[in-house]
C-alpha cells in the first residue's frame, strides 16, 4: 500500500510521456499507466526495441487510449516523426522501468530506438526509475551513468529492495507503481505552500511493556499520520515522520525514524 495525494484528478491536464524500457518489470508499467490515467493524466507510451518483447504496444494503446510510439522507421504517415512531435508541451517524461543498459543509453546520448530517440529530442523535466538485478545496480558503471545523468538535473525514483526475478534478494526492485505516482504527483504538484516548512509527525501505535510478557498497546494503524506526512511532503515540507510498529511502507521523500515506546 502507497499514499497518494488524491484519487482522481491530481494529474489533470498533465501531459505525461512514459517510456518503457524491456525489462521483466515491464509488467508494472501497464499497472502504472492505469495509475496516471485514473489521476486525469494525458499519458503518451513510448517502448524501446525490447520492451514490445515483454508486453504488447496493443495493451497500452488501450489503456492509455493514444497510439504507442516502438518503431522510428513506421510507415503509418501519422507516427513518422513522433519523437519530435510527442515532446512538445509534455510536462514529464517518466522512464519506468529503466533497464541499465538504457540507463547508459540516455546518459551518453544514443539514439538507436523510438525511446532513445525520444529521450535525446526532450529538454524538459525527466524522471527514470531503474529496474536491475542487484549486482547490475552497483556496478560503477552504472552509478556513473546514473551520477552523469543527475548532473544533467534528470530525478531517480530509487529502486527498492526484496526479492528480485533473478532470485536473489537486494536492491534493483522497480518501485512499486504507487509509490512512483505520488513521486510524480509531488513533482508536477503546483502547491509550495509549505516550503522549507519542517514538519514532525506522529503515527502508529506504541507498546508499554507491562512485564516481560505483557503490554499496553493501541490499535492505531498509522494510516492517518502517514497520509498527512505525504501531504506536507507534496506541498514542500521538510516532514520527519516518528512512527510506532504498522505494517505501512516508508513513504518516499520524508526522514522515518521508527520507535515501538513513548519515550524512545
Amino acid at each position: 500500500m502507497a499514499f497518494v495525494k488524491s484519487m482522481g484528478t491530481s494529474l489533470r491536464n498533465k501531459k505525461i510521456i512514459l517510456g518503457v524500457s524491456g525489462s521483466i518489470a515491464t509488467y508494472k508499467a501497464v499497472e502504472l499507466l492505469r495509475f496516471l490515467v485514473r489521476e486525469k493524466a494525458r499519458v503518451h507510451v513510448v517502448m524501446s526495441n525490447n520492451a514490445v518483447k515483454f508486453v504488447t504496444p496493443l495493451t497500452f494503446e488501450a489503456l492509455s487510449g493514444n497510439p504507442v510510439y516502438h518503431q522510428v522507421f513506421n510507415t503509418n504517415s501519422t507516427m513518422y516523426m513522433e519523437h519530435i512531435r510527442m515532446v512538445e508541451s509534455a510536462d514529464l517524461l517518466l522512464v519506468a522501468p529503466a533497464t541499465a543498459g538504457f540507463i547508459g543509453k540516455m546518459a551518453n546520448g544514443i539514439a538507436d530506438d523510438a525511446l532513445s530517440n525520444l529521450c535525446i529530442s526532450y529538454n524538459g523535466a525527466t524522471m527514470v526509475a531503474p529496474a536491475m538485478n542487484d549486482d547490475m545496480y552497483a556496478n560503477l558503471a552504472v552509478k556513473a551513468n546514473i551520477e552523469k545523468m543527475k548532473e544533467r538535473k534528470i530525478d531517480f525514483i530509487e529502486p527498492e529492495e526484496g526479492q528480485l526475478a533473478c532470485g536473489s534478494g537486494g536492491q534493483g526492485r522497480l518501485a512499486e507503481p504507487l509509490n512512483i505516482l505520488s513521486i510524480v504527483q509531488k513533482r508536477l504538484s503546483l502547491k509550495d505552500d509549505f516550503n522549507k516548512c519542517r514538519i514532525l509527525v506522529t503515527a502508529g501505535p506504541t507498546h508499554e511493556p507491562l512485564d516481560p510478557v505483557r503490554l499496553i498497546t493501541n490499535p492505531s494503524s498509522g494510516k492517518m499520520g502517514y497520509a498527512l506526512a505525504c501531504a506536507a511532503r507534496d506541498r514542500g515540507a521538510i516532514v520527519t515522520l516518528v512512527s510506532g510498529p504498522t505494517s505501512l511502507p516508508v513513504p518516499e521523500g520524508v526522514s522515518f525514524l521508527s520507535c515501538r515506546t513513548a519515550s524512545e
